[in-house]
């Protein structure tokens, strides 16, 4: 099936796979999800179709990048004026689009401190850059993470990257992994104040004593979903700054509004972050990442040069700016609270039909179902987790593995998914799982 245009494209299924078995690296070739290869051809909101026009709801967002609907009219029409005029600009120049969208960012971070903006091309390096600025800013090299996060595959974001098949030779040093208060299979069972005195001890003993700062991710996304508990961010946020380090929240998948209850993830526990990491739903699937850090924190940089090639490109910006005007004209955060809400209970129904489910959890548009052999030893299984995500391809659910164990299906979908979706994804997770354990 070859269409003719501009540049002529075969979508079938089968040159699609030869040309990338040929010329794609190892490196880009292995993360392949299904079995068996699909080729989407086209989106519209939280909808998408494959190469033979079958249509699928989307509950991976495309890897979480697209926060308000696949080719959402606004978002196109903003990338595609700016693209017209001048696609690039060099940060070396002024553009107004770019800054303009980091007074937007710096308006809906909290109003008690001053706020600055970074651009760069991706979340991982913002990851990078935050991990810089930490060090520059405190003069400490030592960093903390939490044990089974995920930051981005740069040698850098690898480094505090808690899952060992993300993880490759030769990763920057001076970090120490925390454990991460996981209220489903923390090595501290249930509560806070555990892993709060685990960065206590590490600070204490894995740590020169004085630190750069730490980074959490509001709510683990490839983790496999992992909400922190109340108290967990704000005490973790007080240790660290009595070491002499900054607050670093990777707002990258749980930010933009996904949760429902905030604009950020942090918010929910009344933290104030140092420095806040975001990337993917900026730009609804246009590439871009932004830091956006306390002023006196990024002041220090202005020493030495850093530059991002496409960071605070006109054209994502300007897709970026519309994504923040499409989420406060459609509510998309009331929506992913409403929707969320609605789509976890129907999880919780699964779980006491099915034993084969540990645990569900979640919050807004950031939904879990994770998978065991054994309940009451919670027992990781990755085979039941594959079976139910092939059969969910055949009831036209799009999901995602994820977790240290692979052992759970994450469902984070564009925030436009509605109502009138939360049955028909229902029931096809009921489909699904049926079929798996008849």
């Amino acid at each position: 099936m070859t269409t003719a245009g501009f540049l002529d494209t075969d979508w079938s299924i089968e040159n699609t796979a030869r040309l990338r078995d040929q010329y794609y690296a190892a490196s880009q070739s292995k993360f392949v999800p299904f079995a068996e290869p699909m080729v989407f051809k086209r989106g519209s909101m939280q909808y998408l179709w494959d190469a033979e026009d079958r249509k699928y709801t989307d509950l991976l967002g495309m890897n979480v990048c697209i926060s308000v609907g696949h080719a959402h009219p606004q978002v196109v029409a903003a990338a595609m004026e700016q693209a017209q005029s001048l696609t690039h600009c060099t940060t070396m120049f002024y553009h107004p689009t770019p800054a303009h969208l980091a007074q937007e960012l710096a308006q809906c971070m909290p109003s008690s401190v001053e706020w600055v903006v970074h651009f760069t091309n991706s979340g991982a390096e913002a990851i990078d850059l935050a991990m810089t600025m930490a060090r520059t800013c405190t003069g400490n090299a030592d960093l903390l993470a939490l044990r089974t996060a995920y930051h981005g595959p740069t040698a850098a974001a690898q480094s505090v990257t808690g899952i060992s098949s993300w993880r490759h030779p030769g990763m920057p040093g001076n970090v120490a992994f925390v454990a991460e208060p996981n209220q489903y299979r923390g090595i501290f069972g249930a509560g806070t104040d555990p892993y709060l005195d685990e960065i206590e001890r590490t600070i204490a003993t894995a740590t020169t004593g004085q630190i750069a700062g730490i980074l959490v991710e509001s709510v683990q996304g490839y983790g496999g979903i992992v909400k922190m508990p109340p108290g967990y961010m704000s005490g973790a946020a007080e240790r660290v700054r009595a070491a002499g380090g900054l607050y670093i929240a990777d707002e990258v998948q749980s930010g933009f509004g996904r949760t429902g209850d905030n604009m950020w993830g942090f918010e929910a526990d009344g933290v104030v972050p140092d420095i806040v990491v975001m990337a993917k739903g900026i730009g609804n699937g246009f590439p871009l990442g932004a830091v956006v850090a306390q002023k006196h924190v990024a002041a220090p940089m202005a020493d030495k040069f850093l530059f991002h090639t496409y960071g605070a490109n006109p054209t994502s910006c300007a897709a970026a700016r519309a994504v923040l005007k499409v989420i406060r004209e459609e509510k998309l955060q009331a929506n992913s609270k409403q929707v969320g809400e609605a789509l976890l209970q129907h999880l919780q129904h699964l779980k006491q039909k099915y034993s084969i489910i540990g645990d569900v959890r979640g919050t807004g548009l950031m939904l879990a179902m994770e998978f065991v052999s054994d309940r009451k030893a919670k027992t990781p299984d990755k085979n039941a987790t594959s079976a139910v995500f092939e059969a969910c391809r055949e009831q036209g659910l799009i999901l995602s593995k994820s977790g240290p164990h692979q052992s759970c299906l994450r469902m984070v979908p564009p925030m436009c998914l509605s109502m009138d979706d939360v049955d028909h994804v229902a029931d096809g997770l009921d489909q699904a799982l049926s079929a798996t354990t008849a």
